[in-house]
């Protein structure tokens, strides 16, 4: 008698989370998965928060959405409220 073994699938969206882009994939894909609550992330953006958070870049250029979506969400309300109100003065 032949046992079966249950076959474990990947799982898509973890390795869609893991998975390193370039700085214009992640924009992409930031994006496109956004609350409609949320503001959108520019390239500035991104750059700025790059700037700003060296230490999530320790080593490697790529970005990832594990590693950096959340911390961009919590970032970017801040930076265009920065934004706005250097433009008012």
């Amino acid at each position: 008698m032949k046992v079966l073994t249950p076959i474990k699938l990947p799982d898509l969206v973890l390795e869609r989370s893991l998975r390193e882009r370039s700085m214009a994939d992640f924009l992409n894909s930031y994006n496109e998965s956004l609350p409609a609550t949320f503001p959108s992330a520019t390239q500035s953006a991104l750059l700025q928060f790059k700037k700003e958070n060296k230490s999530l870049f320790k080593g490697t250029t790529s970005w990832s959405l594990d590693k950096h979506r959340k911390k961009c969400m919590d970032w970017l309300p801040q930076y265009y409220r920065s934004i706005t109100l250097q433009q008012e003065k």
